[in-house]
């Protein structure tokens, strides 16, 4: 299936960084982010059959890409509370990745690797805390697969601000945004990454937001799957 563009496309140069989203791009998700989500409110003091809890599972729906901590900031309001259902958030991730549940989209990791065959530089970026992504990394062996891998926090803010993405082309040294490819499932992936100035700023349909949700949003390619990523960035 052949990209299809937005209305937007972008000044291209040739690509030199992508910048891959985790959780519903390059990894699985299986309603992991949910199940976490659901143990964390538990902890707040809100259980699965709450009358609330339908609306708080839209709202997580909605935001789905953002840092975690903001996200239930938003819900709870307090902020002690909303460091402690980060924590017990992040927790469940952790348990899920211990009991191997997190694995890779289909032809993820050949994607990843035909980009490094062809000198592409690798950034994976989330909103999981630093912690938790190390561990998923590690649970899927990409260490040496990538260059980098970023989460918020440590000064640095989650999407949709583009923080994490020029932080990324700072640090790999990369000279011009319009070299970076950035790819992600969720709105919130695409406005990080049009903020940036990317040239390349593509939704994927394999993770929690769909067709509709990603063209509400500037993007410049809609893809299947990241699995398409190396066909639409690497000289033919």
């Amino acid at each position: 299936m052949s990209p299809e563009p937005s209305e937007a496309a972008r000044r291209l140069a040739p690509i030199e960084l992508a910048v891959l989203d985790m959780a519903g791009t390059t990894v699985r998700d299986d309603g992991l982010v949910e199940r976490a989500f659901v143990r964390a409110m538990a902890w707040a003091g809100i259980v699965e059959d709450d009358p609330s809890m339908d609306d708080h599972l839209a709202f997580v729906h909605a935001s789905m890409g953002l840092s975690k901590i903001e996200v239930f900031r938003a819900l709870l309001g307090d902020e002690e509370r909303a460091v402690g259902a980060t924590r017990a958030f992040e927790q469940a991730v952790a348990d899920s990745v211990a009991g191997g549940e997190v694995v890779p989209i289909d032809g993820a990791e050949a994607a990843l690797r035909r980009l490094r065959a062809s000198d592409v530089k690798i950034c994976l970026t989330t909103g999981f805390s630093h912690d938790t992504q190390s561990a998923i990394v590690d649970a899927l062996g990409w260490g040496g697969l990538i260059d980098l891998a970023v989460a918020p926090g440590r000064g640095l803010r989650g999407r949709p601000h583009p923080d994490m993405i020029l932080h990324a082309v700072l640090t790999l040294g990369v000279d011009d945004v319009a070299a970076v490819a950035v790819a992600g499932d969720t709105a919130s992936d695409l406005l990080s990454g049009w903020r940036a100035g990317a040239g390349i700023v593509a939704g994927v349909l394999t993770g929690a937001h769909g067709r509709d949700e990603l063209c509400a949003v500037p993007h410049t390619h809609l893809l299947p799957s990241v699995v398409d990523l190396p066909d639409l960035v690497l000289p033919r």
